[in-house]
């Protein structure tokens, strides 16, 4: 690997961590960036560095909202204890069920999550009532049983279907939901990193060196959010979304 692919790297990392502690959807810069600058490694090496360099990121944009906001922890904790279990029986299903299957179901979820969020300018804007706490445990198991399996099979998007969720379903505001989210997100790619490190997919050099990159725009995303508030994140989330549908469609139907 050359110098300028390196730089690429770095730089593909910087605006991951940054886009991830905003809105989710990093992997849509990282895994792409990857699999061009390391044509010679396999699909499961891409896929475990990036989880290295994510798990950083996303761990200090997770510490940055907890420092600020009071997240929800009755919520976000069993999620993400459901989404570490279920990321496994993600990873383990791709022997078997074929992405292919699987890519036109989330670009048509996508289009739908994006013309609900836009149609209705006062969503997520504040957070609503709570629900029982019974209910949003079962609510949350769910969610973390999906979201994990999602994440751990196919990946792109997790990260932006998370805040959806959470505010569509637990009545987070969107600053709530993205913090929610990192939660979520840290237990997925440890999940990951469990399965990965192991079995020797994992490039430490080049992920620890992405790593500190994706720790700056973490930094930098985690600022903007807190200081703007609901109205950037709700903003940047459709933004990620229209991205991530633009990137699945083309994978789909070229």
């Amino acid at each position: 690997m050359g110098e300028l692919d390196l730089l690429f790297l770095l730089l593909a990392a910087l605006f991951a961590g940054f886009i991830d502690a905003v809105a989710g959807g990093g992997g849509l810069i990282q895994v792409p960036t990857l699999l061009v600058a390391l044509p010679g490694e396999t699909p499961a090496t891409v896929f475990g560095t990036n989880k290295l360099s994510s798990i950083f990121g996303t761990g200090n944009a997770a510490l940055r909202y907890a420092r600020r906001i009071a997240l929800p922890w009755g919520v976000a904790l069993p999620a993400a204890g459901a989404a570490f279990v279920f990321s496994f029986a993600g990873a383990a299903a791709v022997s078997w069920l074929p992405k292919d299957v699987v890519r036109p179901l989330v670009l048509l979820l996508l289009v739908v999550v994006l013309i609900y969020t836009v149609a209705r300018p006062e969503f997520g804007t504040l957070a609503g009532s709570r629900l029982a706490r019974a209910r949003e445990w079962r609510l949350a198991l769910a969610a973390g049983a999906v979201l994990g399996f999602y994440d751990g099979f196919f990946g792109p998007g997790a990260g932006s279907f998370m805040i959806f969720a959470f505010v569509r379903w637990f009545r987070l505001d969107f600053l709530h939901a993205s913090g929610a989210a990192k939660i979520v997100n840290l237990a997925t790619n440890a999940a990951a990193l469990a399965y990965f490190v192991p079995s020797g997919h994992v490039l430490w050099g080049i992920g620890l060196g992405m790593a500190t990159f994706n720790i700056l725009g973490a930094i930098l995303g985690a600022r903007l959010a807190l200081r703007h508030g609901s109205g950037f994140v709700r903003g940047s989330f459709v933004v990620v979304a229209s991205l991530l549908i633009l990137r699945l469609g083309y994978d789909t139907f070229s």
